[in-house]
């Protein structure tokens, strides 16, 4: 009875979330070592390690019968985790973890420029009010947590929620396709190896390991990985909005790990921006999940 109750979708949720918060911790401190090229080749050779002997034990293969729609879904969301990973190096902790969350908001964004674009002629005015909420969420949260040196660390991490909406809805997609959780992981994760890896080389840096370094980034991809695949089953078995909600304390956890290890400042703007955003991200869903399968999964973040 209780192994069954851990197994349901919102403990499931809950444990991916502290999963992930944990995850940021081994990114911003592995951020010391190494460049986030080399974290996300690393990231990405742990999660195809790991998907392909979860796919053995499944009796699956990684054989797909649609590449491309591998290819863009891979390339969008290597490219948000890259810039995730960049901006975790530098920026607060629970700031750059809002800032990723800001998908929800940027997908309702995507839905009112796509009515406008079709000559749709009603948009709801209440996904224009989530955009906007949101957006007043992050000014809060710039604008006092976030040194003058530090903004372009901020950009980018708006910038990888940003491209995080569109992996989420090529995630959907491929799901709808018949492709299974590990499979997607599985080529997410090759994306991952080959973006870091390129990376890795144009920049010509290439650093020695410590035994503290390869912990933290067999640390970051294990944990990443495990999530991944703890939300997804989430998603598949439960309420779209009960996940999102509960998505929503990786925040919590990572404001805590912020304070205690790193000695983050957050002040009362800070903290206003972050319920903003959440409450924002929370309509978002509410409004999509009127409109959509309980099982969505394009609510499912990323870290993927």
């Amino acid at each position: 009875m209780t192994a069954r109750r851990f197994a349901s979708a919102p403990w499931l949720m809950v444990l991916a979330s502290f999963l992930f918060a944990t995850m940021g911790v081994c990114v911003k401190l592995a951020s010391a070592q190494y460049d986030a090229g080399e974290i996300v080749f690393y990231r990405g050779l742990t999660g195809a390690t790991l998907m392909l002997l979860f796919a053995r034990w499944k009796h699956g293969t990684v054989a797909t019968k649609v590449p491309a729609m591998h290819f863009w879904r891979s390339l969008s969301g290597v490219i948000a985790l890259s810039l995730w990973f960049y901006a975790l190096g530098k920026l607060p902790l629970a700031t750059a973890m809002t800032l990723n969350y800001m998908s929800s908001v940027w997908m309702a964004l995507f839905l009112i420029g796509g009515a406008v674009m079709l000559g749709s002629a009603k948009v709801d005015g209440r996904l224009i009010g989530t955009v906007l909420l949101g957006f007043g969420g992050v000014a809060l949260i710039l604008r006092p947590t976030i040194e003058e040196q530090q903004l372009w660390y901020g950009l980018m991490g708006l910038l990888s929620g940003m491209i995080s909406a569109t992996a989420y809805l090529q995630v959907t997609a491929l799901g709808r396709a018949g492709e299974p959780e590990y499979r997607i992981v599985f080529y997410f994760s090759i994306g991952g190896i080959c973006a870091g890896f390129l990376t890795t080389m144009f920049s010509g840096e290439l650093h020695s390991h410590t035994w503290s370094g390869v912990g933290l980034l067999l640390a970051v991809g294990l944990l990443a990985t495990v999530a991944q695949l703890m939300m997804t089953r989430a998603y598949s078995t439960g309420r779209t909005l009960v996940n999102a909600s509960l998505q929503y304390l990786g925040i919590a956890f990572s404001f805590v790990y912020g304070v205690l290890l790193f000695a983050d400042k957050i002040t009362w703007m800070a903290l206003a921006g972050m319920f903003l955003i959440v409450g924002a991200g929370l309509s978002a869903t509410l409004l999509r999940s009127r409109n959509a399968a309980p099982a969505d999964t394009a609510n499912a973040p990323l870290e993927s």
